[in-house]
């Protein structure tokens, strides 16, 4: 059993993964078996690429915001490993979609390194794919829904595209995201107005016919969503009081609830957004664009539902440190 703890700075959150993993055989992390046991999975909106879709920069508050979760993650982790009796814990942190925009990502570099001791990996697109589909699919395999499959995994600045069967065949990382696209379309609008919306799904639409041209989403069969947008449209479509990730995972969802959920976001106001008992506080601004993402996709590509997974990148790093 090996303990490892692995970090996901992205847009709009940092997450915390602690994990105990038991390799299987020989034949990589798909094929390999093995299990992997959650110790510790958390999340924090810290908004970290508030504006930079705009000046280019990470903001000196963003920041402050990221590195004061990281900061009790660093904790959590030192706990952990002593707990386990087995000292440092291996570590592996990434940061994506803004911190690859960013002109001062020193800045992040160097503040990670202070507080976990290790350098961040500003990973690509590609290998945000890659990872994100080894997370998501070790599992579904084993219920074997129709493949190959397109994960899609919708950030805060970006989403990423990946087909495969047992491993990724093509991928393409996209600049939409629900912080982006919110930023850019549906920002100082409660709610949103039909040009507002249109605009957003303009553009959209626009992204994801360049995703035709490198990704094979016709050949697909299952659609498997990843992140905090799909896995809280999911909740709204199941009527949960309250997000319960042991019922969002892995659950299906028409593209019809999927349709009427979106509708109902857009047409809500902030305050009426946060009344959804699944909604976290910091994703209320910014699921409109989230869940538009995910319909465009739906209808574009004409997928009849969708599998939601808890498990995406986090999960592919912990994997990758065995």
């Amino acid at each position: 059993m090996t303990r490892v703890a692995t970090i996901d700075c992205g847009t709009n959150s940092v997450r915390l993964l602690i994990a105990d993993i038991a390799p299987g055989d020989a034949g990589g992390a798909l094929t390999g078996g093995g299990t992997l046991t959650d110790v510790e999975r958390r999340m924090e909106i810290v908004r970290l690429g508030e504006g930079v879709d705009e000046t280019g920069r990470l903001s000196p508050a963003a920041l402050e915001r990221t590195f004061t979760a990281m900061r009790g993650y660093a904790e959590l982790i030192d706990r952990h490993g002593a707990r386990a009796g087995h000292g440092p814990i291996k570590t592996r942190v990434v940061a994506t979609s803004a911190t690859r925009d960013a002109e001062n990502r020193a800045d992040f570099v160097s503040g990670v390194v202070d507080i976990f001791g290790v350098v961040p990996e500003v990973i690509t697109g590609d290998e945000e794919a890659e990872l994100s589909f080894l997370g998501a699919t070790r599992e579904l395999a084993a219920l074997r829904p129709a493949r190959p499959y397109l994960v899609v995994d919708i950030g805060g600045g970006s989403t990423e595209f990946v087909v495969g069967t047992s491993s990724a065949d093509a991928a393409r990382s996209i600049d939409i995201g629900c912080v982006r696209m919110t930023e850019r379309h549906l920002r100082d609008a409660d709610p949103p107005s039909p040009q507002q919306i249109s605009g957003a799904a303009a553009d959209i639409d626009a992204a994801l016919a360049e995703v035709r041209e490198t990704v094979p989403v016709h050949e697909a069969r299952t659609l498997v969503g990843l992140a905090g947008s799909v896995t809280t449209v999911v909740g709204i479509a199941l009527d949960l009081p309250v997000y319960d990730s042991s019922r969002i995972h892995l659950s299906r969802v028409t593209a019809t609830q999927v349709h009427e959920v979106t509708r109902r976001l857009l047409h809500a106001t902030r305050a009426e957004r946060a009344q959804f008992g699944v909604m976290h506080p910091g994703r209320v601004d910014v699921i409109g664009a989230g869940a538009l993402i995910l319909d465009r996709i739906m209808r574009e590509y004409g997928f009849g539902a969708v599998v939601a997974s808890e498990h995406d990148i986090l999960d592919g790093l912990a994997w990758s440190l065995v």
